[in-house]
């Protein structure tokens, strides 16, 4: 499931909640509502948003939220994106889990990027853009797939020699979000 697109933008229909600032975020503007601010990452382009809640809203960290634009419960509003810099200390160490758990629930889109993914230059392919793939486990998981394509991680494990697949590609949405990166096969630039 991908997100919503109007001209051009994409936008996240869902996002995961990584923390609440009951009185809003230290240095950023208020906005007037008067019921804090949520952080959340997007569960289709991990996008990092800042919301207000729906007053009264109970909200927990690590909850799926409807973010897209009408039929809200708990999402007042998406005051916009956020840095990965702006996160708060909890945020951040709330995000690599969550990450994992947006990718665990759609293994099928990820399992896709194994079984797809292309060179990204002459003497790059997207694989061993991800953590811990290098050429020799790029060229089993390249080798694999053609004789037929993956259905599953477990199945991935199996058939190559590949630590936890799922911590692997967190790792590489999470340098994504974090760093000034070349490349980015998960996430869209800020």
């Amino acid at each position: 499931m991908q997100g919503m697109e109007r001209e051009g933008k994409k936008y996240e229909e869902y996002a995961y909640v990584l923390d609440q600032l009951p009185h809003g975020r230290p240095g950023a503007p208020r906005y007037g509502y008067g019921r804090g601010i949520i952080q959340l990452v997007g569960e289709t382009y991990f996008t990092l948003l800042e919301a207000t809640p729906k007053r009264d809203a109970k909200i927990e960290i690590g909850e799926r939220l409807y973010v897209g634009r009408i039929g809200r419960t708990k999402v007042d509003h998406i005051l916009g994106r956020i840095s990965y810099d702006e996160l708060t200390a909890t945020a951040k160490a709330e995000l690599p889990g969550i990450i994992e758990k947006i990718i665990r629930s759609n293994e099928k889109r990820f399992i896709e990027f194994f079984n797809r993914s292309q060179p990204v230059t002459p003497k790059m392919h997207a694989l061993e853009l991800i953590p811990g793939i290098g050429k020799k486990l790029m060229w089993q998981i390249l080798e694999e797939r053609e004789r037929k394509p993956f259905e599953s991680f477990e199945d991935l494990q199996s058939r190559v020699n590949i630590p936890d697949p799922v911590k692997l590609l967190a790792r590489r949405v999470l340098k994504e979000l974090s760093e000034d990166e070349k490349y980015f096969l998960f996430t869209r630039p800020a």
